[in-house]
């Protein structure tokens, strides 16, 4: 008696979209997870960084007598000539290039910030290659754009932020890249995630007001100071939008 084996026959048209469904479906249930979780690790890292860039800050404060400023950079310069680093004023890596070249932090890798801006530090603390632009995630904030704040004033003002939004200087910060937070230090040494308003990228404290409103009583600026943020100097290879640091993106 002979017998015959049956070809299997190929998936037909329904099988081949039940297939495609159930693989969407948990494409749509995985992927959200999966970037939830990479939002989170680069907040945790965010985070890790700034309480490293704010105990540099405390013990350049205790050698220098302030934070760093444009006074500061002339007398970390004079005592570190060595260094061969040269400083400026327009961006915050200007001014963290400070705690470098005093030898308070010997990595570019504590002031990497994940931003659409910013690119892995490659280490290189030579000259021009010191923090160059994309190297540096954190905005310094200041008092003013040549006095920076006071370590013996209100404890909770904020000195050090991620991640501003498209490096601008107006108080926003970007939603999407730490899940609707921002990382903030202030100078009681409280290193945290805040959230940030999606409806105008500010981030909201007690009362109303923006974690940056100046010159009111009500908040921890008081009426004397309008704080001024030095923005990081953003990646020539990524983002380079010029737009107007006066104007709320939309």
């Amino acid at each position: 008696m002979k017998t015959y084996s049956k070809m299997r026959r190929g998936f037909t048209l329904v099988e081949l979209l039940v297939v495609i469904s159930i693989i969407a479906t948990l494409a749509g249930v995985g992927v959200p997870v999966i970037i939830s979780k990479q939002k989170d690790g680069a907040r945790a890292e965010a985070i890790a960084n700034i309480k490293q860039i704010g105990l540099a800050m405390f013990t350049f404060d205790q050698d220098y007598g302030s934070y760093p400023s444009d006074a500061t950079g002339i007398e970390v310069k004079n005592n570190n000539p060595e260094s061969g680093l040269t400083f400026g004023s327009a961006s915050s890596n200007d001014f963290f290039r400070q705690l470098i070249a005093a030898g308070i932090i010997d990595t570019e890798k504590s002031f990497y910030a994940k931003a659409p801006y910013t690119k892995k530090p490659d280490n290189v603390m030579s000259q021009s290659k010191c923090l160059a632009a994309g190297e540096c995630g954190f905005a310094y904030i200041m008092a003013s754009n040549t006095e920076p704040l006071s370590s013996s004033g209100n404890s909770g003002r904020p000195l050090v932020a991620a991640a501003v939004y498209n490096g601008l200087t107006n108080g926003t910060f970007d939603p999407d890249v730490y899940a609707k937070k921002a990382v903030i230090f202030r100078i009681d040494n409280s290193a945290i995630a805040e959230a940030v308003r999606p409806s105008d990228k500010k981030v909201i404290v007690g009362g109303g007001k923006t974690l940056l409103q100046g010159g009111d009583k009500d908040t921890v600026w008081g009426t004397d100071i309008n704080p001024v943020i030095k923005a990081p100097e953003k990646n020539r290879a990524g983002s380079t939008s010029q737009l107007n640091p006066n104007i709320t993106p939309p």
